[in-house]
């Protein structure tokens, strides 16, 4: 059992607003054993920065790990060389350069559509109706499983993290991400002969092309799905809901007195859509007052060191100004995540922009309450929105 000083929380008011309880664990234990998520958690920005460069302390590797054993021993579970190759065979699918040449075009193509579609309607759930479909239309190209429905996309995703996010280990949530990999693993399957024939800058296409080992080309192409969909997903309707509450900084962007990759690396900082990181103890070590014995389980808190008050001033206010230089949002050790690119350019450059363009008055339907939850995944669960309902064309849509 850690020697860390204890911290209880009530689960189901974690997992509503877990920020009340991050901020008192800065103050009082910084590093605090949770037991009811059996892990020793990291709450200050500072330390998860330093300690998370340790990886021959804090491991990557989890043998037994929940990701391990339901999807597979992807890239994100190894460390040093072992994660570093499989990292570099990835990069051609998601580099800046493969971003800007070649799915940019595809993301407007996608969200050009669906917005066209939702403009006459004059109201919907917006995370239903424009961030799911469009953050999944875009993962099915950079995937390569483009023989997949969007609607199965993200309910895979969704099986999976809820299933690597299941601590309290409920046998349905793991019978899901079952089903959930299956379905990918037929998916791949489906498509290998035809990225074989017709090769291209697809995830699976340049995993092959690598001469990657099929288990870890599955591995990964679940790593990409599990993080890509809902991180995108969450950081285009939180975004949208962030400047719909906070309209002093929606005047800031019409005045052109901030940019739209500012709102995304604010909100990524504000509700990191991934709030948390688990590590397993590889050695003994002493660290912060609190020993550390191997095979325990570590959790980075990235939401909580987002908001630590050492480092971002009012950390709870949203404020597109802010330097964000600090925020840990997409990891900041060797794990870095490598759809950053991929995921700035979708909300910053095509899904804020062409929603705020093509939606007319576009505001919050105050008849429905916006829910928001999680706390190893954070996001909004609807989004109510109304707007004048007119008809567009792709000259409504803003350029890039």
């Amino acid at each position: 059992m850690s020697n860390a000083p204890h911290y209880a929380i009530d689960v189901q008011t974690f997992w509503a607003d877990p920020y009340p309880d991050l901020a008192r664990m800065r103050q009082e234990a910084p590093i605090a054993f949770v037991p009811h998520l059996g892990s020793t958690v990291f709450t200050r920005r500072n330390d998860i920065f330093s300690q998370e460069k340790r990886i021959d302390v804090f491991s990557s590797d989890q043998p037994a790990g929940l990701m391990n054993r339901l999807m597979g021993h992807n890239m994100m579970r190894k460390d040093g060389e072992a994660h570093m190759r499989e990292r570099a065979a990835m990069f051609p699918a998601v580099s800046p350069r493969t971003v800007r040449d070649t799915w940019l075009t595809n993301f407007r193509a996608h969200a050009e559509r669906i917005l066209e579609g939702l403009a006459p309607r004059g109201g919907a759930d917006l995370v239903k109706a424009f961030a799911l479909p469009l953050s999944a239309e875009c993962l099915k190209d950079i995937t390569g499983l483009t023989n997949m429905r969007f609607e199965d996309m993200d309910a895979r995703s969704q099986a999976m993290i809820d299933g690597i996010a299941n601590y309290t280990a409920d046998p349905a949530i793991e019978a899901r991400c079952h089903a959930a990999t299956a379905g990918i693993d037929a998916a791949i399957d489906d498509m290998i002969p035809v990225v074989t024939k017709h090769p291209n800058t697809s995830i699976l296409s340049v995993l092959l092309s690598a001469g990657q080992p099929l288990e870890s080309v599955r591995a990964n192409i679940k790593l990409a799905i599990s993080g890509g969909q809902n991180e995108a997903r969450d950081a285009i309707s939180g975004a949208v809901w962030a400047l719909l509450t906070h309209p002093a900084q929606l005047a800031l962007m019409r005045a052109g007195e901030a940019q739209w990759i500012d709102v995304f690396e604010e909100y990524a900082r504000w509700i990191a859509p991934i709030q948390m990181s688990p590590r397993r103890v590889a050695r003994a070590c002493h660290y912060g007052g609190v020993d550390f014995e191997p095979e325990d389980r570590v959790f980075f808190m990235f939401g909580s060191a987002n908001r630590d008050e050492s480092c971002f001033a009012n950390p709870d206010h949203f404020d597109i100004t802010r330097d964000t230089r600090k925020s840990i949002a997409f990891d900041a050790g060797p794990h870095y995540c490598a759809g950053a690119f991929a995921s700035r350019a979708m909300v910053a450059d095509v899904a804020l922009p062409g929603v705020f363009a093509a939606l007319n008055g576009l505001r919050l339907d105050d008849t429905h309450q916006v829910r928001i939850g999680g706390w190893a995944f954070r996001g909004l669960l609807n989004l109510p929105g109304t707007w004048d309902a007119t008809w567009i064309g792709e000259a409504h849509l803003p350029k890039l």
